[in-house]
């Protein structure tokens, strides 16, 4: 190879790592760009058609994100960031990937200046550690004794969803769900899995309602006469069929006389019967079936004895329901017939079989463990405003959750990032070369909230940040974005709080999230 293609070879290898680096930037921020038109209470909803040709209606990012066929590995790490946003707050998870859009924005451009990605990637950590300093600072501090203060961050983390109208049902729900299954005074957590959202469609909205116990959508079995009420019930999860037995192995029995054919039958129906006997000796009056995929979890004559015995049952539970059912009722799932004992029986004061909306669920009330879990039955006039509702409520509970980690409210509209980029511009003064002018960058990328809250609010958004800016430099620390009256105001006084933690763990994971992406420089598909 002559020494001028050796040289050509050298500065293409030189130009390659830039080149992968710039293409991950433009994939990532086209991710960014996707769902940025859905933030705030102005934002748009997305209507989503899956693979499998089912629709999807919501302005939830982690949702949007969940369901956008992403091929570009740099734009799937954006993808992964809303989801760990869901995962760490519940809320956010539009803003995390819009902000780290802008911040990948803003280092394309210091990229351009000739700054190292290295130096830049550094530089963006240590202006994330003192943005949170800075909203950690500003926070205000509550007591979950505080009510009040609860329900304005549910309620704000309701009003840029779709069922927005219906956040003064939804937000005491959430509140009061969460405060059902914790201890306020020693709590620093709360497990989602003790507050179960069961969806019914039928009805609308406004007739969701919390539950102090359980509430199953599958309903009573009444075909051959069984109670669809039952007063001091005392509950047995079975994980065995209540239905004649039969061989793993697939084979086929010849009968040659009736006879043999009526031993059979004598067989089947003694084994039933002593099977019924034998949980209505052990006390037990309500039977929950898990579903089975092997056979029938009980046929028509084990429902026939149970009526007879004045048995209530309630067949097909989920697998995924059991935890649950178990942890509100105190009872065992019984795995064999052998093992049916009075022990491992659960206790409520009623179960019933109610109609709401036309529809029927069956409630537990006085469960033995009421306090440790709670179900919300969510209702709605159509599936998608159903599940809608369900994510809506969802993403409230986990701001509560928040309150509970870390007992502090931040102003929203917009109000901490433009204080916090202030802040970082002072900062900045204080520094010199490369690492001052990445600090100034990462400020102007805080700037994209409010920036895209107005432009979402039909706003021009450089009036609207200019004020905002020059409001916080006279002192004026919680001035932001009333999106609902279209002009800058005080947002406490709005009452427009939300958990500073969602906003320290979006700022984080947008850096980290950057870090990552500007250290990548080359992409081996490996075959």
């Amino acid at each position: 190879m002559s020494k001028a293609a050796t040289t050509q070879v050298a500065f293409q290898d030189r130009e390659k790592p830039q080149e992968v680096r710039l293409s991950n930037i433009t994939a990532a921020r086209s991710v960014a760009d996707a769902i940025r038109t859905s933030l705030g209470p102005r934002g748009m909803d997305k209507m989503i058609q899956t693979g499998k040709g089912e629709v999807v209606l919501t302005n939830d990012g982690a949702t949007i994100l969940k369901h956008l066929s992403v091929l570009h590995p740099a734009a799937k790490m954006l993808v992964d960031l809303s989801a760990a946003q869901d995962v760490e707050a519940g809320d956010g998870t539009t803003s995390v990937v819009v902000l780290a859009g802008s911040m990948l924005g803003c280092a394309e451009k210091l990229l351009k200046k000739g700054i190292h990605p290295t130096v830049i990637a550094e530089s963006f950590q240590r202006a994330a550690e003192v943005t949170v300093e800075c909203m950690t600072k500003n926070s205000l501090n509550i007591e979950l004794s505080d009510r009040e203060s609860l329900l304005r961050a549910a309620t704000t983390s309701l009003n840029s969803k779709i069922v927005s109208q219906y956040s003064s049902l939804l937000a005491p729900i959430a509140v009061d769900a969460v405060l059902k299954v914790i201890d306020p005074r020693i709590a620093t957590n709360v497990d989602l899995k003790d507050i179960r959202i069961v969806k019914k469609l039928g009805g609308i909205i406004d007739d969701t309602e919390l539950i102090p116990g359980l509430a199953l959508t599958q309903t009573a079995v009444k075909t051959a006469g069984g109670p669809s009420r039952m007063e001091k019930a005392n509950i047995a999860l079975v994980q065995f069929q209540l239905s004649p037995p039969k061989p793993d192995m697939e084979n086929q029995i010849v009968v040659n006389d009736y006879r043999q054919m009526d031993k059979i039958l004598k067989e089947e129906r003694q084994y039933l019967l002593n099977m019924c006997k034998k949980i209505k000796k052990s006390g037990a009056n309500v039977i929950l079936i898990q579903k089975s995929i092997l056979r029938d979890a009980v046929n028509d004559l084990a429902l026939h004895f149970l009526a007879k015995l004045k048995i209530m049952v309630i067949k097909d539970i989920e697998r995924d329901e059991v935890e649950f059912i178990c942890k509100s009722t105190g009872c065992k799932p019984i795995a064999d017939i052998e093992s049916f004992t009075e022990d491992k029986l659960g206790h409520a004061d009623l179960v019933e079989e109610a109609s709401s909306s036309g529809e029927k669920i069956v409630k537990f009330m006085g469960v033995k463990n009421a306090g440790k879990t709670v179900s919300v039955l969510c209702r709605g006039a159509n599936l998608l405003t159903l599940e809608e509702a369900e994510r809506s409520l969802h993403d409230a509970l986990c701001v509560i959750r928040c309150l509970v980690k870390q007992r502090a409210l931040i102003p929203g509209g917009g109000s901490p990032e433009i204080e916090a980029a202030q802040h970082l511009l002072d900062v900045a003064r204080t520094l010199e070369g490369r690492e001052a002018l990445c600090f100034r960058a990462f400020s102007e990328a805080l700037e994209i909230i409010p920036v895209t809250l107005a432009e979402n609010a039909g706003l021009s958004a450089i009036q609207v940040v200019t004020e905002l800016r020059s409001r916080h430099a006279n002192g004026e620390k919680t001035a932001g974005i009333n999106v609902r009256k279209g002009v800058v105001t005080d947002i406490l006084e709005e009452k427009v709080l939300q958990p500073v933690l969602v906003n320290i763990s979006s700022i984080q994971l947008a850096a980290e999230t950057t870090k990552m992406i500007m250290k990548i420089d080359d992409i081996t598909l490996a075959r």
